[in-house]
């Protein structure tokens, strides 16, 4: 009885590890897509935001990422993407500039 309530209680905790673990990685994912995104964005802010932003969502289209929103302050660009976990999304920002 014992051993089946330790055995039990053990899988409970992998199960919230591999939980944690699954999520962690998908928040380095979306900041990851959306540094890069933002980066691509950037390096072509000369062109126009409708062709930087066109290179952002290339970007974030390549990194399995949505691309929420991306626009300019200035000369920097602010990208928010979207990595779809399997049981929501995680939100990544970044913000690059020339």
């Amino acid at each position: 009885m014992w051993a089946a309530g330790a055995i039990a209680a053990l899988l409970v905790i992998a199960g919230l590890l591999w939980g944690l673990g699954a999520a962690t990685i998908a928040r380095h994912r979306a900041a990851g897509a959306a540094d890069l995104a933002a980066l691509a964005a950037a390096g072509q802010a000369l062109r126009g935001a409708d062709v930087a932003c066109g290179r952002a969502q290339w970007v974030a289209d390549r990194m399995a990422a949505r691309m929420v929103s991306c626009r300019f302050d200035g000369w920097d660009a602010l990208v928010e993407v979207s990595v779809d976990t399997g049981l929501g999304s995680t939100p990544g920002r970044a913000r690059a500039g020339p």
